[in-house]
């Protein structure tokens, strides 16, 4: 698997939300998965690969591991901020994330995703990356 020699990353900053938090306004331990998401897509746009780039050119990038170690909570009415670092790129798409309270600068989480390449068409997994992504990210490197 090919390991980036340049870190490409990407940061997004949020403000957590009412509808993301818990009866004791801290957030609900699911709502990282969507904050990882929001960071992951925009990756996806700075290397000029979205979701509807991968639909167009036949492919899907279903997550097949999630890890996720929880430091410190966010509240409500907090600014988060989402670094996304991609990690791997020729096999599987592996990407690394940091979330920060923005305000104080203290990490509350540390993230992990892998995504494998599966064949829309075919329903195959592929075990290589669409030379259109690699192409994309080597740009980048």
């Amino acid at each position: 698997m090919k390991k980036t020699e340049k870190q490409i990353e990407e940061e997004v900053v949020f403000n957590v939300e009412f509808y993301d938090v818990d009866s004791m306004k801290i957030v609900y331990h699911g709502k990282y998965v969507k904050y990882m998401e929001k960071a992951r897509c925009a990756l996806l746009n700075k290397i000029g690969y979205t979701y509807l780039d991968m639909d167009e050119t036949g492919y899907s990038f279903p997550v097949v591991d999630i890890k996720l170690k929880y430091v410190r909570s966010l509240r409500f009415g907090d600014r988060a901020r989402v670094k996304a670092i991609l990690l791997e790129y020729e096999n599987c798409l592996k990407i690394k994330y940091e979330i920060y309270n923005d305000k104080t600068g203290e990490l509350t989480t540390r993230c992990e995703s892998t995504q494998m390449v599966v064949e829309v068409a075919t329903g195959e997994t592929k075990f290589v990356c669409p030379d259109v992504f690699i192409e994309r990210v080597r740009k980048l490197l």
